[in-house]
């Protein structure tokens, strides 16, 4: 529903908290980037700066999991490009969803983070325009994310879906690029999908969707 620019909130910060204590998502009207770690909820803003998400505010779309990583192996360095290659040597994953966290230090870092939009929403495509990029160098911090099947495309972004918070909680947004030094990959098999859908808002019960094309075009475009 995001692509086609259903971005109005409808599920609080709280609630889905109770959900899980690791995620990511985006907060209502597309505005900046959600990293959950340790059970709070990070917002990575467009203006650079990075806020602890209220109980109250609302969100329109995120991933969640109460994280119980079971597989972790220490790296000498990773690229963003590598993770799922490297991720494969330890497991088989395709058809299954997958927590990710990478936590140590970052030679370079790239995020985005989306402009918080206003009524009458664009659509997701219409939004790389108005995407902010930083860059950080040298920098401690983990990265949030998922692997999700190309089978489940539309309830999640197929393949790596990754964000990024440093040790500060400072900076953050969704990942572009990095390359670590010394990391931590961990990851936890999820073996299944519980979907919330907000049956009481009528803009997503009267919403006829795209199809999968459109949507597949307008992630990658986004991405």
């Amino acid at each position: 529903m995001l692509v086609d620019g259903l971005f109005g909130g409808t599920i609080t910060a709280s609630k889905l908290l109770k959900h899980g204590d690791f995620g990511i998502g985006t907060a209502e009207g597309l505005n900046g980037e959600l990293i959950i770690l340790d059970g709070v909820a990070y917002q990575a803003l467009a203006d650079g700066t990075v806020k602890v998400l209220k109980g109250d505010e609302m969100l329109p779309f995120a991933n969640v999991n109460v994280s119980n990583f079971e597989g972790r192996v220490v790296l000498p360095g990773l690229k963003m490009d590598d993770v799922d290659a490297t991720l494969a040597k330890e497991l088989s994953y395709q058809n299954t969803f997958v927590a990710i966290k990478i936590s140590g230090t970052f030679k370079a870092v790239q995020t985005r983070v989306v402009k918080e939009q206003q009524r009458p929403y664009p659509t997701l495509s219409e939004t790389a325009s108005k995407q902010q990029v930083f860059d950080a160098k040298n920098i401690k911090g983990t990265v949030v994310g998922y692997y999700t099947p190309a089978l489940f495309q539309g309830a999640g972004v197929g393949g790596m879906h990754l964000h990024f918070i440093d040790a500060q909680h400072q900076f953050g947004g969704h990942l572009l690029d990095f390359e670590s030094d010394k990391v931590k990959l961990s990851w936890q098999l999820l073996d299944g999908l519980d979907l919330n859908l907000p049956i009481q808002d009528s803009e997503f019960i009267k919403h006829k969707p795209s199809d999968m094309g459109i949507i597949r075009q307008s992630i990658s475009e986004s991405e």
